[in-house]
C-alpha cells in the first residue's frame, strides 16, 4: 500500500518504541476525527432521502409502499452486512481507499435512479449499490477510527463521530424535502449523488490511516504503536471473527438489542415518519423539519451518551434508553395531526435524545469482550442493526397497504423497546481477558 508520510517508510520492527516526535498543542488524532466527522456529515445525503421517496415514486409509478419499501430494505439490510467486511478491509487496505470507494459507489447508485422506470431498477440502484457505498461507511468506518488514533476519551468520540450522520440529516433533509416538492424526486437524487463525489478529494487528501502515517502515540498514550502489517483475507478474517464471537451470549443479546434499536430509528421514523405524518395532513416539509430537529437533538443525545459512557455501566444506560424509547412510541399514533404542537415537539426531542444514544455503549460492550476485534464484532452487531431496520421498514409499508395507517407499527416497536430493556440488562460484564481472533 502507497506511504503517505516518510515516517512509514520505515519497517515497523525499526521504528522507536516511544513517540517518534513530540505532540503537538493540539494531537493530531483531533483532526483525524474532525475529518472523519466531516466526510460522515458528507455521506449522510443519502440517509435523508428514502422518506421522502415513498409518496413521489408511489404517486409517479404506482407502486406500492410495500414494494418501495423493500427497495429501502434492501439498502438497509447491506448497509449493516457490508459494515464488518469494510471494518477487515479498512484493515487489509486502509480506511482512505476503502471509504473513497464507498463513497464513489454511493454517487453511481444514487445518480442511475434518475433513469429507472421499474422497480427492479430502485431495488438495483437504490437498494444494492448504495446501500453497498453505504455499509462501507458504517458505523464500523468511526470505531475504527476511534479504536487507532485514541486510548481515552473514546466514549466521547465514539458519541461525537456518531452524531455526524444527525449533522448531516439536519443539513440535507430540509433541501432535500424542498426539492422534492418543488422540483420533484430527481434533483434531490442527483444532489446526494454530487454531495458524495465531493467528499471524495476531501477524503483522500487529509484523512490518515494509523498514528504511526504521521509519528505520533495515539491520544492518551505515551508508547508509539508501529502501523501493523495490512491485514490478509479480510472477509475471511470478518466470517472468523463472526463464528468465534456466536459462540458467546453477550454477542447475541448485542446484536438483539442492537437489532431493535434500527427496527425503531432508521427502519421506523427515518423511513416512514413522513408518508405517516402526511397520512394525517401534514405538509411534507413540516414533517422534514420534524426529522430535522431530531438530528438537532441527536448530536447532543449522542454526545452526552459518550460522555456518560466514560462514567457508567454501559449496560444500565442501553437498558434505560430503549425503555424509555419504547414509551414514547406507544404514544405517538395519538400525537400525529395535520400541525405541530407541543406534545409532537417533545416527543421530537425526547426521540432525537435517544436516537443513537444506543451507539456509544453497544460500542464500549463490544470492546469490553472483544478487545482487538471489537471493531468487526460491532461491524456485525451493526448487520443486526441494519437487519432489524430492514424487516421494519418493508413491513411498516406492508401494513400500511394493508392496514390504511401506521398504528399497528408504532405500537409493536414500542413493545419491542421493552424486551431489548431487558435483553440489555442480563448481558454479562466483560473481562480484560478478550482477545483477538488470529
Amino acid at each position: 500500500m502507497t506511504q503517505t508520510s516518510d515516517a512509514v517508510t520505515q519497517p515497523a520492527d525499526a521504528r522507536p518504541k516511544g513517540p517518534a516526535r513530540p505532540n503537538p498543542r493540539i494531537h493530531r488524532a483531533w483532526w483525524v476525527a474532525a475529518v472523519t466527522f466531516v466526510t460522515i456529515i458528507g455521506a449522510a445525503a443519502f440517509r435523508s432521502l428514502p422518506g421522502l421517496l415513498i409518496d413521489p415514486l408511489h404517486n409517479e409509478f404506482d407502486w406500492s409502499r410495500g414494494t418501495i419499501g423493500l427497495a429501502v430494505s434492501v439498502n438497509l439490510a447491506l448497509y449493516g452486512l457490508t459494515a464488518p467486511f469494510a471494518a477487515a478491509l479498512m484493515d487489509r487496505f486502509g480506511i482512505r481507499k476503502v471509504v473513497a470507494v464507498a463513497l464513489t459507489i454511493i454517487a453511481v447508485g444514487s445518480a442511475l435512479t434518475v433513469t429507472m422506470s421499474a422497480a427492479w431498477q430502485l431495488i438495483l440502484y437504490w437498494g444494492f449499490l448504495v446501500g453497498l457505498g453505504a455499509g462501507s461507511m458504517a458505523l464500523a468506518f468511526a470505531a475504527t477510527v476511534t479504536n487507532r488514533w485514541f486510548t481515552k476519551r473514546r466514549g466521547l468520540v465514539t458519541g461525537i463521530l456518531t452524531a455526524a450522520s444527525a449533522s448531516g440529516q439536519l443539513i440535507f433533509l430540509p433541501l432535500l424535502s424542498w426539492m422534492v416538492e418543488e422540483h420533484s424526486w430527481r434533483p434531490a437524487s442527483i444532489t446526494v449523488a454530487l454531495t458524495a463525489l465531493a467528499v471524495v478529494p476531501f477524503v483522500w487528501l487529509l484523512l490518515r490511516d494509523h498514528p504511526a502515517d504521521v509519528g505520533v502515540a495515539p491520544y492518551g498514550s505515551d508508547e508509539f504503536v508501529p502501523k501493523p502489517p495490512p491485514a490478509q483475507g479480510a472477509a475471511k478474517r470478518a466470517v472468523t471473527v463472526l463464528l468465534s464471537a456466536a459462540r458467546t451470549g453477550p454477542f447475541w443479546l448485542l446484536a438483539g438489542t442492537f437489532a431493535i434499536c434500527g427496527a425503531s430509528t432508521n427502519g421506523l421514523i427515518q423511513t416512514h415518519f413522513i408518508p405517516a405524518a402526511h397520512d394525517h395532513h401534514m405538509p411534507v416539509q413540516a414533517a422534514a423539519g420534524l426529522l430535522a430537529v431530531i438530528g438537532v437533538f441527536d448530536i447532543l443525545g449522542t454526545v452526552f451518551s459518550g460522555w456518560l459512557t466514560d462514567r457508567f455501566d454501559s449496560r444500565r444506560l442501553l437498558a434505560a434508553y430503549y425503555a424509555l424509547r419504547g414509551i414514547s412510541l406507544l404514544f405517538l399514533p395519538m400525537l400525529l395531526g395535520p400541525s405541530i404542537h407541543p406534545p409532537m415537539l417533545f416527543f421530537i426531542v425526547f426521540y432525537g435524545l435517544d436516537w443513537v444514544a444506543t451507539v456509544p455503549p453497544t460500542i464500549a460492550l463490544c470492546r469490553e469482550h472483544y478487545g482487538e476485534d471489537s471493531a468487526i464484532v460491532f461491524g456485525w452487531v451493526l448487520a443486526s442493526h441494519q437487519v432489524g431496520a430492514a424487516v421494519v421498514a418493508f413491513l411498516g409499508g406492508v401494513a400500511r397497504d394493508v392496514f390504511g395507517s401506521y398504528d399497528v407499527v408504532w405500537y409493536a416497536s414500542g413493545t419491542l423497546c421493552a424486551a431489548a430493556a431487558l435483553m440489555a440488562v442480563v448481558i454479562r460484564k466483560g473481562g480484560a481477558e478478550a482477545k483477538t481472533v488470529d
